[in-house]
């Protein structure tokens, strides 16, 4: 039988009312969401249309994601335990005491046929974190009456430091700590433990000695990252060029290329689901001191199998809060929006052997829903230290689907020298057998494939493909222009319809 890490006997709470809610110790947020945006998307020469003033009188429909739920002792209605937390295996709340299941709750109220979204729709748990808001609820303890204190910063839980009950935070509050939603751990501890071991031990070779002697997966912890999950209903509009590749010809040395130029218009109604974003702002920022693209890079989640937010889900794990709202997203949801036009136009372009050059995009946004959600990554860290400079290296682990990600510091004294190595042995061989000097290039590749393949700095979450989308009511022009002759690339210069506007990082 799987047990719960954190469970107590001395837990067991013995009843009671719910205890009073002490208003006092939160923030005064202001409860109303924030207007709607612009829903157009302009790219950089401004060519995408404004909805103007038609959008400003759209209204906002809030679904209220908390309903029912209570702050203080969650109590089994079998036992009255307050020790309840969740059963990786069956993926339900457990009472840790007599065993009793509790069946999951789905959130009512969001629009599930994004065909049909409209204006916004926005969860309880997206509202704007409130200015001063304070991290810390103080609860009254319905068993013996203590003053039980939580600091939402790091756990929305809080054990009664007299009678042992558990206290949870579960109604929304304006500092962000609870979101309308939550996706349960599904792989176990044990098994995300051998995906870390299986991938650092890959890269041992050339990992920093003190790394490699330090390095334990008996200190990886479970952690529900906060995220902002976007649905969107839009109308795409593409206009450009696109060049057919005819023939190439020429020398070794020297080719050039004929092929016919045409004017390419594309227009098609997109949906886009479960678009997924952080939303805790240290983690949307990137840098040489940071590694925060490892836990990007692990994405999709399977969001639409969450469930509501109840506290006793994060029994036994760690957790992040929210701390950005929509405004602080909304340009980069937009950006990663179009490039998911983009992409999805490819598959109606593919006579463009050489590519195309987008030169107006246009999406029209129809309706947007907006979601916060926890969701659940096994976590290794190390802290690496330099001098007098610091970075931190994580090996994640989604904990639904497996996809790991990490970096590995680096021994660089190792990896230069041996670097060095093969560019003597080269070097020699060019000078006794006249090998062509060119080939003192692999000791510069060989150097590149090992940073990358341990430090994985360029990775990331292609949101672009890995987005669930769908494009339907295709309309399609293609107009001949000319034939154009010895061009001298391979593909056509500026073609754009391969490029990423929203990848990580652009956060600022």
């Amino acid at each position: 039988m799987e047990e719960n890490p954190n469970f107590d006997v001395n837990s067991v709470g013995n009843g009671g009312k719910n205890p009073d809610f002490d208003e006092n110790s939160i923030g005064n947020g202001d409860e109303n969401q924030a207007g709607i945006g612009s829903n157009s998307i302009t790219n950089e020469e401004g060519s995408i249309s404004e909805m103007g003033q038609e959008n400003e009188e759209k209204k906002t429909r809030i679904v209220q994601t908390d309903i029912g739920a209570k702050n203080g002792q969650n109590k089994c209605p079998k036992c009255g335990s307050t020790s309840i937390a969740l059963s990786i295996k069956k993926g339900l709340l457990r009472c840790n005491y007599c065993r009793f299941e509790f069946a999951p709750e789905k959130v009512e109220g969001w629009v599930t046929d994004i065909k049909s979204l409209n204006n916004e729709v926005r969860g309880s748990g997206t509202s704007d974190i409130a200015k001063g808001a304070s991290d810390v609820v103080t609860f009254k303890c319905s068993s013996c009456g203590a003053e039980v204190v939580v600091d939402t910063a790091s756990s929305n839980q809080a054990r009664c430091h007299w009678c042992r009950s558990i206290l949870s935070v579960n109604q929304q509050i304006p500092n962000g700590a609870v979101p309308d939603m939550i996706l349960p751990f599904k792989l176990p501890k044990d098994e995300a433990k051998k995906e870390i071991e299986k991938f650092v031990g890959k890269r041992k070779f050339f990992a920093n000695p003190t790394f490699a002697k330090e390095f334990t997966t008996q200190n990886i912890m479970g952690v529900y990252f906060p995220y902002m999950v976007v649905d969107i209903n839009s109308h795409a509009h593409l206009a450009g060029q696109g060049e057919k590749k005819i023939r190439s010809y020429g020398t070794s040395d020297r080719k050039y290329y004929d092929a016919e130029l045409y004017d390419v218009d594309r227009e098609f109604d997109l949906t886009i689901e479960g678009l997924t974003i952080e939303s805790n702002a240290d983690r949307l920022k990137s840098g040489s001191d940071k590694t925060n693209n490892i836990i990007n890079t692990i994405m999709p989640f399977d969001v639409e199998n969450s469930v509501k937010y109840d506290s006793n889900y994060l029994s036994g794990y760690s957790s992040e809060k929210r701390t950005t709202n929509i405004n602080d997203l909304e340009e980069m949801v937009n950006k990663q929006a179009k490039d998911i036009a983009r992409y999805q136009a490819n598959s109606t372009i593919q006579q463009y052997t050489r590519g195309v050059k987008w030169e107006s995009e246009e999406l029209d946004i129809k309706g947007r829903q907006w979601k916060t959600a926890y969701l659940p990554v096994w976590l290794y860290s190390y802290q690496q230290v330099k001098g007098q400079s610091k970075q931190l290296h994580y090996v994640a682990v989604n904990a639904r689907t497996k996809e790991t990600m990490g970096s590995v510091p680096i021994h660089m004294p190792k990896l230069l020298g041996i670097t060095a190595v093969i560019e003597i042995i080269i070097f020699l061989i060019a000078l006794l057998w006249d090998v062509s000097w060119f080939f003192l290039i692999i000791g510069p590749i060989f150097f590149a494939i090992i940073y990358s393949r341990y430090r994985n700095a360029g990775k990331r979450h292609y949101h672009e493909r890995e987005t669930k989308a769908n494009i339907s009511n295709i309309k399609k022009t293609d107009e001949y222009v000319e034939t154009k002759t010895k061009l001298p690339n391979a593909m056509m210069e500026g073609a754009n319809n391969a490029s990423v506007m929203g990848g990580f990082g652009m956060f600022k």
